[in-house]
């Protein structure tokens, strides 16, 4: 299966993808990574990298759903066509797709993770709250789980999105 996680900074995608990553097995394919690794190396020029991590990101993850495993993509996945693109990778396969919207709906909790934030990738910078509020973001379309994590635990969380899932 492909579990497309995506969210804006600051939700707490990372923190349940890994989450879900160790409870089911799952290889976790977390977008930054990828990117942090293409800006430190000669080819990133001057970081702006479009779309290639997400193209690495869907090359990686189809070839770990030709073996079998299920993959958890993490990312902000913020227009239709990223969306649209983990969709045609778990078709091609072909495999199912579980699409899950990572929100945090008290706006001043949200902004508290987005300011206190660390990183554990070195070199990477988290968006400021002005840059998460700016960002394009279309709503997302179509069967999807939501999950809200203003009011609940990590455990609470994941405990939903295994019951979403298995549903």
């Amino acid at each position: 299966m492909l579990i497309v996680l995506g969210g804006l900074p600051g939700v707490g995608k990372t923190a349940l993808a890994r989450t879900i990553g160790r409870e089911l097995c799952a290889v976790h394919l977390r977008i930054d990574t990828i990117e942090m690794a293409i800006w430190h190396s000669d080819l990133a020029g001057n970081r702006d990298l479009g779309d290639v991590g997400y193209r690495v990101g869907y090359g990686i993850a189809a070839d770990n759903l030709r073996l079998g495993r299920t993959v958890i993509a993490d990312s902000v996945n913020p227009v239709a066509a990223t969306r649209d693109a983990w969709r045609a990778v778990a078709q091609a396969i072909p495999i199912p797709v579980r699409e899950i919207e990572v929100i945090c709906s008290d706006i001043d909790e949200h902004r508290r993770r987005v300011e206190r934030r660390e990183t554990d990738l070195p070199g990477f910078v988290p968006p400021t709250w002005d840059e998460v509020c700016s960002r394009a973001y279309e709503p997302w379309e179509g069967d999807h789980i939501v999950i809200d994590t203003a009011m609940i635990t990590l455990e609470q969380a994941l405990a939903e999105v295994l019951d979403r899932l298995r549903a």
